[in-house]
């Protein structure tokens, strides 16, 4: 199998992972609550219900991460950081000394390679001679918000990944409370029934919470490197911006 067979399965396993993600979860959580009561049925109200509270925000940071999932997979593509098109299409309007055509070029088509394109052009454009140093400094520094700025996105994801299984741990703690404190408070109506209750929202929530989490951090390892490939594409392209400017420079 080639590299390009072996990255185009991973991509499309990992799309089916985030189609399925919070269907998975829901799943997942249910089969708990029915291992605990196994002759009844569990809607999902009732799992709603027997997580407790927390199960409310836990399916929101569940739709969210397939969001971002979906989002990175579309905005995390070299078509949307290095065109290749508008790339070749600047740097020959660049050789050729058409440097206003070259920014109105890099205007159809915002990304993160026009935007490090447009900073040299108006370098370019606001001096009679370049400097090579302070041309370099000026790509480097845009190229460097640009990066930054593929790399802070992905960071939400990851925020999926701790935030989840902490919230499932504190629904945990509620749980194993509750169950406790029929107990303490009231031991001649201390239930198996209301005993159960109480570990069976632990469990759910704990449940949920690493559903949640683990594949989200799956995912966040998955555009974590994507994002550092990008970032390589765009410093060999704005290398290449530097590269044609300094040839052409008066």
């Amino acid at each position: 199998m080639t590299q390009g067979s072996r990255k185009r399965l991973i991509v499309g396993v990992l799309a089916v992972l985030a189609c399925f993600w919070g269907a998975a979860a829901m799943a997942q959580t249910a089969s708990a609550a029915h291992a605990i009561d196994a002759t009844q049925q569990v809607s999902m109200k009732e799992l709603l219900d027997k997580g407790g509270v927390l199960m409310y925000p836990l399916g929101l940071m569940s739709v969210a991460g397939v969001a971002f999932v979906i989002y990175f997979f579309v905005v995390l593509r070299r078509q949307q950081v290095v065109p290749d098109i508008l790339r070749d299409d600047v740097l020959d309007k660049i050789e050729t000394g058409q440097i206003n055509d070259a920014r109105t070029a890099c205007g159809y088509k915002p990304c993160a390679f026009s935007e490090v394109a447009v900073a040299a052009l108006d370098y370019l454009g606001s001096v009679d001679k370049a400097d090579p140093a302070l041309l370099k400094e000026v790509i480097e520094g845009e190229g460097s918000r640009q990066a930054a700025a593929l790399q802070s996105q992905i960071q939400y994801l990851m925020d999926v990944a701790v935030i989840a299984p902490m919230m499932g741990l504190l629904g945990t703690v509620f749980g194993m409370m509750r169950a406790f404190n029929v107990v303490a408070f009231d031991l001649a109506k201390a239930k198996p029934m209301l005993l159960a209750a109480g570990v069976a929202e632990a469990l759910i929530t704990t449940a949920a919470g690493l559903i949640i989490g683990i594949p989200a951090m799956m995912f966040y390892a998955y555009f974590r490197g994507r994002t550092s490939k990008l970032v390589s594409d765009l410093e060999v392209a704005s290398g290449q911006v530097m590269t044609s400017m300094l040839k052409k420079r008066p």
